[in-house]
């Protein structure tokens, strides 16, 4: 799979530059789709019949497909009767460079392994991702310019530079073999200042941290040593007087309170260990606190273990890099994975965090969308993505409410106020279904086209 998108995507690459010597326009040429079933992604129903209008790359007019409405000369007429357009998928919470077949390592961090994953990532509908840290400058910095411009295909690209966390902590070095560069481990409040500075002044877009002992719920399992509070306020202080935003990864309630009171802006990862309580929403509230759930992180340490028919799926069989094919075939691997302390403890980390994301959706917390794809083998680009919306409608959202925190608040996270919904003056990053996701969530692994900027995007 990687060598066929990496192979796809040198053509895309090869195409684009040939047609820039030829002295085509810059912009991309008009798109009128007609009779296609919209959901906007602001969590309004389904309008039917619509016409859709985009030139250079933006939308220009929504109607009704008859009459047709009036368009530029050269305009290319799509008649999408029976499918459904939604907005381009948002991950406010993956990570790139990492993962290479079945292995992580700080040495997958090249430009190749990047764009294969962002191909990939668009591929399944997902047209913009935030990686949260373990990153390296200035190859991020370069890749991110280069996915803004349009440069080339796949997923644009935000996120952070590097990421802070404390010496000997989480993440750990051995699980993720990343380069020291990668993330930064300050251990007085003057280094942990100069880590956000160094950030900061490579243009990262927001701050990570890691305050979690990466116990992950299972009873006895030793901790990793927990930034303390001098390390993490001096951080948190210094950001926002660089005019920065602050993400934490967290696992349980207990830090969740402490980082909403050391005024974090984004809990990175949904509370776990228990129920969230009213202190907390209120808490988050009162801050305007942004809470994104990646349930799919622990489902995935089970799933393909508990489902092995999955790989037959062809929607994650089109994605599925053949070493992880085999490993997820083996029947060894699979008894092995249920058997470990992990697995209860992640089937029960998925249970919690669904009841807490019904919670604060209900009472109106601000939730974005994300899944830590490509932090880890088993957390694969754009499925992961898929199987999250799942788990949203499992825990009792309505699928447009799924898609809406998939889309529009996923936008509104990141601040991103030129994409995440359907509406005349936003980007044109849109997805065709051929089948309607507001009645059946699962419709959205039927993708038939990926238009970025209105540029028609990566597919298998």
């Amino acid at each position: 799979m990687m060598l066929r998108l990496l192979a796809c995507l040198a053509a895309s690459v090869a195409g684009t530059a040939a047609v820039a010597r030829a002295g085509a326009p810059v912009g991309p040429p008009p798109v009128l789709f007609t009779h296609v079933r919209v959901i906007d992604g602001t969590g309004a129903p389904a309008q039917p019949d619509r016409a859709v209008l985009v030139e250079n790359g933006r939308i220009a007019a929504i109607t009704a497909s008859d009459p047709a409405p009036p368009v530029p000369a050269g305009t290319t007429v799509l008649n999408l009767a029976g499918d459904t357009m939604i907005p381009g998928l948002m991950s406010d919470h993956s990570h790139v460079g990492l993962v290479q077949g079945a292995t992580v390592d700080g040495g997958h961090f090249t430009r190749a392994v990047i764009l294969a994953a962002l191909r990939q990532y668009e591929a399944y509908g997902v047209t913009t991702v935030t990686a949260l840290g373990v990153t390296k400058s200035p190859l991020f910095d370069t890749l991110r310019r280069e996915q803004h411009a349009g440069t080339n295909a796949g997923a644009d690209l935000f996120g952070v530079d590097q990421g802070i966390s404390v010496p000997g902590g989480a993440p750990p070095d051995g699980m993720m073999h990343a380069d020291p560069g990668q993330i930064l481990r300050p251990a007085t409040p003057k280094d942990a200042r100069a880590a956000v500075d160094r950030m900061a002044d490579e243009g990262t877009d927001l701050v990570k941290l890691w305050v979690d002992d990466f116990r992950n719920g299972v009873a006895g399992k030793p901790g990793l040593p927990i930034m303390s509070p001098a390390i993490w306020q001096a951080a948190i202080e210094e950001a926002h007087a660089r005019g920065l935003r602050v993400a934490v990864h967290i696992h349980d309630l207990r830090y969740a309170r402490l980082m909403v009171a050391a005024h974090a802006d984004i809990l990175a990862h949904g509370v776990r260990d228990q129920p969230v309580d009213q202190a907390l929403i209120d808490a988050m509230k009162r801050a305007g606190t942004w809470y994104i759930p990646t349930i799919q992180l622990d489902e995935a340490s089970y799933l393909y273990a508990a489902e092995p028919g999955l790989i037959d799926q062809p929607e994650l069989a089109q994605g599925l890099d053949p070493a992880l094919r085999a490993e997820f075939s083996d029947a060894a691997w699979r008894q092995k994975t249920l058997n470990a302390p992990l697995a209860e403890a992640s089937r029960r980390a998925v249970a919690m965090n669904q009841q807490n994301l019904v919670r604060l959706v209900r009472a109106g917390v601000n939730v974005g969308f994300g899944t830590d794809s490509g932090a880890m083998p088993l957390r694969i680009p754009g499925y992961a993505e898929h199987r999250e919306l799942r788990l949203y409608v499992q825990a009792g959202l309505t699928p447009l409410e799924a898609l809406s925190l998939a889309t529009s608040r996923a936008a509104a996270l990141m601040k991103l106020d030129d994409r995440g919904s359907i509406a005349v003056g936003r980007r044109a990053d849109l997805v065709i279904l051929g089948a309607d996701p507001s009645a059946d969530i699962t419709a959205v692994d039927r993708i038939e086209q990926v238009w970025r900027g209105g540029v028609r995007g990566a597919s298998f």
